[in-house]
């Protein structure tokens, strides 16, 4: 009897381990993680972990993020980290070496706000409001309407530029 009991006790215990295990692969998720990665005219290595959301017949903007005047984590699930391996310059303005939480804002104006904030391990932008203290960084960009429409978001990193495609935006910004 004790040994049908320490039999069913390592079986259960098995099988709840197997099953955390399979919940932390994030790659079933329904915004699965993505990476982008470059390198700059200087020499700094340049990546952005992202997890990419799907559009699904919803519309950007109304029924999906990014909504006008509203803090978008730039992708799904945990922020989206930008890093940076050596002190670098977007848009012509300096930004320190490390790790970056990557936010958007589009303003009333149509323009988009990217903010590198220091605070990059975090969920979501949900706590944005009271880590903005921690913004390191805020450049503003022009968006294109993209060539093509975009199903899920991605990051490109080609030569120093920074590409968001998403739906039918093309938001870039320079690193130097």
């Amino acid at each position: 009897m004790k040994k049908l009991f320490a039999i069913m006790a390592i079986a259960s215990i098995a099988i709840t381990s197997f099953q955390a295990c399979a919940q932390d692969d994030k790659s079933k998720r329904p915004s699965p993680p993505a990476k982008a990665t470059g390198t700059t005219a200087g020499g700094a290595s340049v990546s952005i972990d992202y997890s990419q959301p799907s559009v699904k017949g919803r519309t950007i903007g109304k029924d999906l993020e990014p909504k006008k005047g509203e803090i978008w984590r730039a992708g799904a699930n945990e922020a989206t980290v930008f890093e940076t391996s050596k002190d670098v310059k977007i848009q012509g303005q300096p930004l320190p070496a490390g790790k970056y939480a990557l936010f958007t804002l589009i303003n009333p104006d149509d323009t988009w706000t990217i903010i590198f904030n220091k605070t990059w391990k975090t969920w979501g932008a949900y706590d944005y409001e009271k880590n903005k203290g921690a913004d390191a960084l805020k450049v503003t960009v022009t968006p294109k309407k993209a060539a093509s429409f975009a199903e899920k978001l991605n990051y490109t990193i080609n030569s120093g530029l920074v590409s968001l495609h998403w739906g039918d935006y093309q938001v870039e910004f320079t690193v130097e």
